[in-house]
């Protein structure tokens, strides 16, 4: 199994094979939670105009994301776990566009078969790549706003990496330490309405979730996630 880490768009239009689109803070932490607090369905778009036209067609939805980290005027939600924990999402559809994560899907392309990938389901992706056994693997970390490199993503990728071929480097410490570095953002008083404290601890909450979102195109563009139990 050849095991790939590339970045940003970028590196989601080169990707094949087997794809793990990865975005910790926040948006695939973001759908998982979205999913456990049942949600029908997700569906991800690359952009605003794209999810608020959905809005029109899906009327039981709540629309979710960000731009610049902050909730998108007329949406219903940030691209926050924690307001997700508050919300009632039972049935609805979850119609979601952010800076990064949601980029990574729409353009990884050539790719034989996309999921998400962040640290709350970090193992079931792993079971998942171990049962398909892809001759290639691509781990592609989004990064800040897809354009600087994201220690937590990085992490991720790495981390996954690693439970696949058998090493264990990387430990719970390492995890907790993005709180120093590229997490310091939730623990600054000025971004507490939209990004804040909660949303890192939930985002680092290890293997919480036991399923994966598989990304499938759809024929107007966007991308419908499905829950895979593993």
């Amino acid at each position: 199994m050849r095991i790939e880490i590339t970045e940003f768009v970028e590196g989601a239009k080169k990707a094949e094979g087997l794809t793990v689109i990865i975005d910790v803070f926040r948006a695939f932490s973001v759908e998982c939670y979205a999913f456990d607090a049942g949600a029908s369905q997700i569906i991800a778009s690359s952009e605003v105009e794209n999810a608020l036209k959905l809005k029109q067609v899906y009327l039981n939805s709540v629309l979710v994301g960000e731009r610049d980290e902050k909730k998108i005027p007329g949406f219903d939600l940030g691209n926050s776990p924690t307001e997700i924990l508050k919300a009632d999402l039972q049935g609805k559809t979850i119609i979601h566009t952010t800076t990064a994560g949601t980029q990574g899907l729409i353009n990884a392309e050539n790719a034989e078969t996309v999921i998400t990938g962040s640290f709350v389901n970090a193992g079931a992706v792993v079971r998942y790549i171990k049962q398909l056994n892809p001759s290639v693997v691509f781990l592609v970390a989004m990064g800040y706003r897809a354009s600087v490199t994201a220690d937590e993503d990085i992490l991720c990728a790495e981390l996954i990496k690693e439970r696949l071929i058998g090493k264990s480097s990387i430990s719970e410490k390492d995890i907790t330490a993005l709180q120093f570095s590229s997490g310091k953002r939730f623990f600054r008083k000025e971004n507490i309405d939209f990004s804040p404290p909660t949303d890192f601890f939930l985002c680092t909450m290890t293997d919480r979730f036991s399923f994966v979102l598989k990304a499938l195109k759809r024929p107007d563009g966007n991308v419908s996630m499905i829950r895979t139990d593993i």
